[in-house]
């Protein structure tokens, strides 16, 4: 598909100007598809970021950690990374 986007942009002179208009409403129909799907997609980052911080909340109501081992190897690897990559820069 990327090829194919590629190709539509090349020699665009020779068009006519009904093949540019068809291009184009191809191209916004992808548009809003993609569109559809990121909006979906955030919802559904969206109620899992508020289904944690409510188990977060409610762990921390009951006087637990709500800081795991496994949370700190993550972050200790993501610091790890970003050390790494700002030394190298």
């Amino acid at each position: 598909m990327h090829d194919e986007n590629a190709m539509v942009l090349t020699e665009l002179s020779e068009k006519s100007d009904q093949e540019l208009r068809d291009i184009l409403d191809k191209l916004d129909a992808q548009e809003q598809k993609l569109s559809y799907e990121r909006r979906i997609m955030h919802a559904k980052i969206d109620i899992l970021k508020a289904e944690l911080l409510a188990r977060l909340k409610e762990k921390h109501r009951q006087g637990k950690g709500i800081v795991t081992g496994r949370d700190l190897e993550r972050l200790t690897e993501i610091l790890a990374r970003y050390l790494s990559k700002n030394k190298a820069d």
